[in-house]
């Protein structure tokens, strides 16, 4: 039986690497009493695994990993257990079950994730809102993107799906997972080049809101949230 496991992460901790994430909900799974499953051989570890990392300094309403469990037990339950245990900058959200199928984990289903961004230092010309049709607009959106082995400069266009003002921030939705995969923080570099502001001048700070699968049928984009893509358990489920 699989679950995922919804969670936020905030404040201080939004400082704290994917490992130590990793390393801190494994404990959190034994302090909770979670029945999780563990692989066999010399060295077990609990099978879990995260949908998509989040960069250190963003902070989160909508992170999720899987795991798999010994036995069936009651979501609300599980999420009242786990934050029994959380500590300030960590909070579980929802226990939901989800299809026995391995491609349809939340690392090989994700497609997408939508950000709010705002501005931590420097300014933003008067008129900035009024520029992105402009910026959208154009036939390409070139920058550097950093790989493991290389940088190489793409057309990251194809792969924001939203951007808009929402406040005195930025609303982005944004292609995500193994696929392909875009951070808010080089559009809003390419953002601020199409503005002429110093990229060395401005500082953003983003929050990551949800992440998506893609339902859609061939090239018509249907998100919907990791989270819908389960639903409730009970401990009666067999």
């Amino acid at each position: 039986m699989k679950a995922r496991i919804k969670f936020r992460k905030y404040g201080a901790l939004r400082f704290i690497g994917h490992l130590d994430v990793m390393r801190f909900f494994q404990k959190a799974m034994r302090r909770a009493g979670i029945p999780i499953s563990f692989t066999g051989g010399y060295s077990p570890h609990m099978i879990m695994s995260f949908a998509s990392p989040l960069g250190i300094g963003l902070s989160s309403d909508g992170e999720y990993f899987d795991i798999e469990l010994k036995e069936a037990i009651s979501g609300k339950e599980a999420v009242k257990q786990l934050n029994e245990v959380m500590v300030e900058g960590m909070e579980v959200i929802s226990f939901r079950q989800i299809s026995e199928e391995k491609k349809m984990t939340g690392m090989a289903i994700v497609a997408a994730a939508d950000y709010l961004t705002i501005l931590k230092k420097g300014s933003l010309p008067e008129e900035w809102v009024k520029k992105i049709p402009a910026f959208l607009e154009q036939p390409e959106i070139r920058i550097e993107k950093q790989t493991k082995r290389s940088v190489n400069e793409v057309d990251i266009k194809p792969m924001i799906y939203k951007f808009e003002s929402s406040g005195d921030g930025i609303y982005m939705q944004l292609a995500a997972g193994s696929v392909q995969n875009l951070k808010p923080g080089l559009v809003m570099e390419a953002f601020c080049r199409f503005l002429n502001i110093p990229w060395d001048f401005v500082d953003f700070q983003h929050h990551r809101l949800e992440m998506y699968a893609d339902v859609g049928q061939g090239v018509v984009r249907e998100l919907k949230s990791l989270e819908d893509m389960g639903w409730e358990m009970e401990k009666e489920t067999v």
